[in-house]
């Protein structure tokens, strides 16, 4: 305890009142606010002042910035989305590498035997001609004079030629000439006069091929030549010798093209065929022309399925169809089925003829099997393709069908 000095008055302490309620004056607080606003606006003016722009030109440039910053906002939201949506086309997409008999680009090329034998260079001989076309009469006359140096295909070094002639345009017409024995230098000297239409010129060849007689066994193509109408000048009468090519092992009778769109729609299952037109069909009938219609045939597992045709077009080897055909197959099914389009001639009194016909599927080869593939790479999309049409035993053997596929009756 501290006593007082001498002579001091005595002290006691005050104690400090203590307030039971923390009160503040509101004017006190919106002073700060306004202080602290004032200031912000103070520093924001301050930096627009050292801007050398005109106040309503630094506004306009903020809200271009600020415009810009909206727009690429608004396509990082598009790009995103577009992403979204192609990553869900992707799982819908039908991977080939899952589809049996595995389907590639490889399939696609040519094979290479075929290309070892396109590059043998065997010599087969020489073949002298001529061409003469009458334009009033519409009529080309090809003159066989003679060959030389022939390839021999009989054991004693000899052959027993004779020459095939014929057009392109209608190969039920051949001509043929005399048997020459063993020679490989026969004098032909005959001549074949064929009916051909100036529209016809742009796409017939003429065909001369050179075989040799046996009488026991089938005939040996030695070679040929072919002549494309269109790069020959006919105004003059064509006089040559050519050397023979080798003639394909079948031979190639042009039955025309014809033009089709497919489309597979996995989610409904769907298989949807659009047959579109067809041009430079075979002649079937006698006055040159034809009555075409179309077959749309499914098989599945090798075995006769479905079936649908189109309407029969009268009189022309140009047939515009634009007919659609639906289908339901299944994915699982899609990777077995065999897609044939057929085209025939329709005939009132006798039975119909077939023309040609092409087919698609996982073993197709070469542009069906293109076709095909990008049908099922993109799904929902028509993919349309022209095709060149086919003997229909060609085709008949490649496909081997069995009988009608019959499905087992459910048991009651």
């Amino acid at each position: 305890m501290l006593l007082p000095l001498e002579g001091e008055p005595f002290l006691y302490p005050i104690p400090k009142m203590k307030n039971s309620t923390n009160t503040t004056h509101p004017t006190s607080a919106t002073t700060t606010h306004s202080s602290t606003g004032s200031i912000i606006i103070a520093w924001i003016d301050g930096i627009l002042n050292r801007i050398p722009l005109p106040r309503w030109a630094i506004y306009t440039l903020f809200a271009v910035g600020l415009f810009l910053i909206l727009l690429l906002i608004i396509c990082c939201c598009c790009c995103c989305c577009k992403k979204k949506k192609n990553k869900g086309k992707d799982k819908e997409k039908i991977k080939l590498g899952n589809v049996k008999n595995s389907v590639t680009t490889s399939l696609v090329q040519p094979d290479i035997e075929g290309l070892q034998r396109s590059q043998e260079n065997q010599y087969r001989g020489r073949l002298q001609y001529s061409v003469e076309y009458n334009f009033q009469r519409e009529e080309i006359t090809i003159a066989v004079k003679q060959a030389a140096s022939l390839k021999a295909m009989d054991s004693g070094g000899t052959s027993d030629p004779y020459t095939i002639v014929y057009l392109t345009n209608d190969t039920r017409k051949k001509n043929e000439t005399k048997v020459h024995r063993k020679t490989l230098s026969p004098v032909f000297n005959e001549s074949f006069t064929f009916k051909l239409l100036q529209t016809e010129l742009q796409d017939t060849e003429a065909v001369m091929q050179i075989y040799d007689f046996n009488r026991f066994s089938k005939h040996d193509v030695i070679g040929e030549v072919r002549l494309l109408l269109r790069d020959m000048d006919l105004q003059h009468v064509i006089e040559e010798w050519k050397e023979l090519s080798d003639a394909s092992s079948m031979e190639q009778e042009r039955l025309g093209e014809i033009c089709f769109s497919l489309k597979y729609i996995p989610v409904t299952s769907k298989l949807v065929v659009v047959i579109l037109e067809a041009k430079k069909l075979k002649k079937m009938d006698n006055d040159g022309f034809s009555d075409p219609y179309v077959k749309v045939q499914l098989a599945l597992n090798k075995k006769k399925w479905k079936r649908k045709k189109t309407g029969v077009k009268k009189n022309t080897l140009n047939p515009y169809f634009n007919e659609e055909f639906t289908f339901d197959v299944t994915l699982e099914q899609i990777q077995n089925v065999d897609l044939i389009i057929s085209v025939w001639d329709h005939d009132k009194v006798n039975k119909n003829e077939q023309i040609g016909k092409v087919f698609l599927s996982c073993r197709a080869s070469g542009n069906a099997l293109r076709h095909w593939s990008d049908m099922l790479a993109h799904p929902r999309r028509p993919v349309a393709q022209w095709h060149n049409l086919q003997p229909a035993e060609v085709v008949d053997k490649v496909l081997a069908l069995k009988s009608h596929l019959k499905f087992p009756r459910p048991n009651r």
